[in-house]
């Protein structure tokens, strides 16, 4: 609820020209303030007339008045600054540590705000509640709000991986290395790829990389798949296991100690296995992707990327047993082109950023704009509202709303959801 209230103050939708304090005085919103998204009120810089006296400072927002008490925050000096608090219940009067009474006001709003909210974040049986909204959008209006999310999307990669790069002390090509094992998770593993990674610095499989042998059992024994039920029932697993145990005492490596590889009800195409064995084979020779990955200006040589020649051993297994009747080359198109999109054009975009190269940035955003949008449910249920998706620029963007706004409800911050309650709230008034 005092989300709702915080948005109504933010965007000016109370119905009413008139407001009052719960005393009586009127009140004039010159300024709502700046919102405040960390410690401390709710809004900043506010400026506001009370009863003809003009007011600089900060706005808080409770459900109820005796809230500001439950949240201690009459103990808190950075609460001094209040000039309006905001409540729908009042239920308490509220006072400065100096004993002045803070002026207090019940927020007016439009009867049918709740209800259009509640519409938009309480139906958990419908996926996408504002589905009439969207298929009433203007063009121009989507679209540039689709644009927004697909950049925000990229750039939370971008962040990701300078976090990884500032663990890795600025490397390039280790942290190259990291983010490709990452995206070999394709979501559902990509933490723990991303962990055993980060176990196995490229430094020592460097010093063994032109054995593909040794490279696979550094890998597969940091991950814990060389375990005795797989070196009971496979004799190259138990090779493995004994080329790791030499290996692991030189470098003194020690496993992750929870890798959370996840196989449930997964086909033995994605098992992780396999793609751990990929990852194997594009370190077999010296890992030095990052500078071909900065050359790339096509689609097909990125997918090459992520293609290499398995081992005889792998070409005929998802994972360590029995050979395998049916299998499919190192990658499908679709998963090399996943690869791109979470690997390749992140990078790119990472390191042109970091190095003030618009060129690198651009051609990022050319490679989305150049690859066939993802197929997935996500798209399947925007292109049923109307949506037109006809590349992974757009697809990525899609995805972004559905993951960090419509699972989250966070429809109060997206420009689907904003429109349709302040536009309503406006014709209302």
């Amino acid at each position: 609820m005092e989300k709702l209230m915080q948005y109504v103050w933010q965007q000016r939708l109370w119905p009413i020209a008139e407001m009052r304090t719960v005393d009586g005085k009127r009140i004039e919103v010159l300024d709502p303030g700046l919102p405040n998204r960390d410690a401390g009120p709710d809004f900043f810089n506010a400026k506001v007339v009370i009863d003809g006296e003009t007011w600089v400072g900060n706005i808080e927002i409770h459900y109820r008045a005796s809230d500001w008490h439950r949240h201690k925050h009459d103990s808190d000096p950075a609460y001094d600054s209040v000039i309006l608090h905001i409540v729908d219940k009042d239920d308490a009067v509220i006072r400065r540590k100096d004993g002045q009474v803070i002026p207090q006001m019940r927020m007016p709003c439009d009867p049918g705000l709740n209800s259009r909210y509640s519409e938009l974040v309480g139906r958990a049986d419908i996926d996408l509640p504002c589905r009439r909204e969207l298929e009433s959008l203007p063009g121009i209006y989507l679209t540039d709000w689709i644009s927004n999310l697909a950049y925000e999307r990229i750039y939370a990669k971008v962040e990701r991986i300078e976090d990884i790069r500032s663990r890795l002390n600025g490397d390039w090509e280790q942290t190259c290395y990291v983010t490709v094992a990452r995206g070999l998770g394709f979501g559902i593993n990509g933490e723990p790829f991303e962990r055993l990674a980060l176990s196995v610095p490229l430094i020592f499989i460097g010093k063994h990389s032109d054995n593909l042998t040794a490279v696979e059992a550094l890998l597969f024994g940091q991950s814990g798949f060389l375990n005795a039920h797989a070196t009971a029932i496979d004799t190259y697993a138990a090779h493995l296991a004994r080329e790791y145990s030499f290996l692991a005492t030189k470098f003194g490596l020690k496993k992750p100690e929870n890798p959370g590889w996840k196989m449930a009800r997964m086909r033995p195409a994605n098992f992780p296995h396999r793609r751990i064995a990929t990852l194997a084979a594009m370190l077999h020779g010296g890992f030095r992707l990052m500078g071909r990955i900065l050359e790339i200006t096509d689609v097909d040589p990125a997918c090459a990327l992520f293609t290499p020649e398995l081992s005889p051993y792998w070409e005929r297994r998802y994972s360590f047993g029995p050979e395998s009747n049916r299998l499919s080359g190192t990658l499908s198109r679709s998963s090399a082109l996943v690869m791109v999109i979470n690997v390749v054009v992140p990078l790119l975009m990472a390191y042109g950023m970091s190095h003030g190269d618009t060129s690198l940035t651009d051609r990022a955003i050319d490679l989305l704009h150049s690859i066939k949008a993802e197929r997935n449910t996500i798209i399947d249920m925007f292109e049923r509202c109307g949506v037109k998706v006809d590349d992974a620029f757009t697809s990525q963007g899609l995805i972004q709303l559905r993951r960090n706004y419509c699972e989250m409800r966070k429809c109060l911050y997206c420009r689907i959801g904003h429109r349709k309650l302040s536009y309503n709230a406006r014709r209302n008034d």
